[in-house]
């Protein structure tokens, strides 16, 4: 295991460095700790360097000060890739993970080579509803709403066909800080990165489960209009977390996706 200091904020991640300077970035969604890739990441071990990372109050990350700000997450992937040297990076976030994305871009955007933008959108939700999901689990913590989160997460075949796999993604999502989901509930509510979008020049990529219930097939697609000559794709038979149901044809995507890139430097500075 892996662990860093930044700003304060103890981050758990796991870096697998390789030939080059570019990385792939994971960044997961609300809810979930970076072991939602392990099923993509292996694929891409030893042709491209990988970083994964469990965000501010998620896995085995602090809490820190909550609520959260996208920023507040933005600050922390920066530290992190600054504090290992890395100069390119292709981020691949999902739902949240997409924002922060997005957040990074607008940071960094000498960084960023391509994005992957998984099951999310420049606007997530209505603030109604953010704050009714915050008060419940404050109230009543995160098992309240499992099962409701979990029918969003995965199709109606994940859940009759791959009970044992179900029952360890509700064990990720219930064990995560109330704190940490709720802190970052605030900062799905309070974001909105339109103007983000429409201005990004690089290689864009958006992808989403045919069968997501918590950012929908038409809700990507109005983000992927946005951003100049992204490319949209739909992985069927997927609902909001592709990567766990489908990992195979996202895998697919992602190779497509960077051997259409120019090729980074080639060594480290």
């Amino acid at each position: 295991m892996q662990f860093i200091d930044i700003g304060g904020v103890t981050l758990h991640f796991a870096h697998k460095p390789s030939v080059g300077g570019r990385h792939i970035v994971f960044i997961n969604s609300l809810g979930t700790d970076f072991r939602i890739w392990n099923g993509v990441v292996d694929a891409f071990t030893g042709s491209i360097s990988t970083l994964l990372y469990d965000k501010r109050g998620h896995g085995l990350s602090d809490d820190g000060a909550t609520p959260y700000s996208i920023e507040d997450h933005v600050d922390d992937l920066v530290g992190l890739v600054d504090r290992l040297g890395i100069r390119e990076v292709v981020l691949c976030g999902l739902s949240v993970g997409g924002l922060v994305a997005l957040g990074f871009q607008a940071r960094r955007p000498d960084m960023v080579k391509g994005i992957i933008l998984c099951d999310t959108a420049h606007k997530i939700g209505t603030a109604d509803g953010w704050n009714a999901r915050i008060a419940t689990v404050e109230k009543n913590g995160i098992a309240s709403i499992a099962d409701g989160i979990l029918k969003l997460w995965f199709t109606p075949a994940f859940h009759d066909g791959r009970e044992a796999d179900l029952a360890g993604c509700r064990n990720m999502l219930v064990r995560q800080s109330v704190a940490g989901y709720a802190g970052t509930c605030a900062a799905l509510r309070d974001a909105d990165y339109t103007e983000v979008a429409k201005g990004i020049s690089v290689p864009t990529l958006c992808v989403v489960g045919d069968q997501d219930g918590s950012t929908p097939p038409d809700l990507v697609r109005t983000t992927a209009d946005l951003i100049p000559d992204a490319r949209f794709e739909i992985i069927e038979n997927a609902g909001h977390i592709p990567c766990i149901e489908q990992p195979a044809a996202l895998i697919e995507l992602i190779r497509d996706f960077l051997a259409e890139l120019p090729s980074g430097e080639r060594h480290h500075g």
